[in-house]
């Protein structure tokens, strides 16, 4: 059992191929903000060896676009640090332009797609009230 929670919370409303890019997107956010999240390589009875994963489990919730604004505003007030993926972001190609694309919104005019945030179970928890396990 892990005393931190990660959870990423899509749009409801997105395309598949959309909800996929996001949560992938959003978990290197995840990674990237602790590199004692990955594991070990991983390694087949064969001995080839794998990529190592994330070593805690990850919920993707679904909400509607008010949801995630809620959710969004319930982690500014705690402070938490958080990732976030905007609709601007499925028109550029690369980092630069991702950050180029968000820099120019205000926090409460980003038009969010998705977010993904770790800190203690039970203040993740408060923070996605509302939100639904992705079907």
């Amino acid at each position: 059992m892990f005393d931190t929670k990660i959870a990423i919370v899509v749009r409801d409303d997105l395309l598949v191929w959309q909800k996929l890019n996001v949560t992938a997107f959003l978990t290197s956010g995840v990674l990237g903000a602790d590199e004692t999240l990955l594991g070990e390589r991983y390694a087949d009875a064969s001995g080839r060896t794998y990529r190592p994963l994330i070593i805690q489990p990850i919920i993707v919730l679904a909400t509607d676009g008010a949801g995630l604004a809620r959710i969004h505003a319930r982690a500014l007030d705690r402070g938490v640090d958080m990732a976030i993926y905007i609709a601007d972001m499925f028109a550029t190609g690369h980092d630069a332009a991702n950050r180029a694309a968000v820099r120019q919104h205000a926090t409460e005019l980003l038009d969010l797609v998705g977010l993904a945030l770790r800190d203690d179970r039970k203040v993740v928890d408060k923070i996605t009230k509302g939100a639904k396990m992705h079907p």
